[in-house]
């Protein structure tokens, strides 16, 4: 099939950028030159430059042109779904229970609510079909208004969890990733040694205020007590 030709010469530039025949601090050929050589109107290749410049290869100075930018390496993208890990099988959840009760004081600190605020606290534990890989802990601020179904939060990740609270669109999600020493309950429900240190991804949501809405942590341990993110996830 015929690709459009401000794709087919977004394809072309992204692909010398690529291949190193364009290097950073390189000026691109002007919008007129592009349009002639490709037997387009400036209007398509100026579509083909803002693809490139919304995927981060390129930048434009007025009255100067387009010039191939340096790559960032120090940034980072990372996949987190406490419910998609990664691993080859596909994984399921096991609620162990879920409860209104008062919070301590740094579970108060970090949903910025008083003591005598009472919490969902939702416990679940994580299976591959290996086995379990992590146990989960979700407080969510209580709301009188909004009674907790539990078939609908066993399967539900934290940001599924609290949507109602908030657009979708509007959640900011913040996420600290840190080891933590061995506790008896959660080491036992992993089936790990009872000295094993674990591995803890905190998730915090906020909403449009950055007012917090959630916040999560799963316990990983073992051979799954791994986290992977990547510096380019262009195609």
């Amino acid at each position: 099939m015929n690709l459009p030709i401000y794709r087919y010469l977004f394809n072309q530039l992204k692909d010398k950028i690529l291949r190193g025949e364009l290097k950073p601090g390189d000026m691109l050929q002007s919008e007129n030159e592009l349009a002639q050589q490709y037997s387009t109107s400036r209007l398509t290749v100026r579509k083909s430059l803002s693809m490139l410049d919304n995927e981060g290869f390129i930048t434009s100075f007025p009255g100067k042109g387009y010039y191939i930018i340096e790559p960032d390496h120090s940034k980072y993208t990372l996949l987190f779904n406490e419910l998609n890990s990664g691993s080859k099988n596909n994984l399921y959840s096991k609620l162990l229970g879920v409860d209104a009760t008062d919070p301590d004081a740094t579970i108060c600190q970090k949903l910025q609510i008083s003591c005598d605020h009472k919490v969902v606290v939702i416990l679940r534990l994580l299976y591959s079909n290996e086995g379990p890989i992590a146990y989960d802990i979700k407080y969510i601020p209580y709301d009188r208004g909004r009674p907790i179904v539990e078939k609908a939060i066993e399967y539900a990740a934290l940001p599924d969890m609290v949507a109602k609270k908030s657009s979708p669109f509007a959640i900011k999600k913040e996420l600290c990733i840190y080891i933590e020493k061995s506790n008896p309950e959660i080491n036992k429900s992993l089936c790990l040694h009872e000295s094993e240190p674990l591995l803890v991804v905190e998730q915090s949501l906020y909403d449009y205020e950055n007012k917090p809405i959630g916040l999560g942590k799963t316990y990983y341990g073992g051979e799954h007590g791994k986290i992977r993110a990547y510096s380019n996830m262009r195609e």
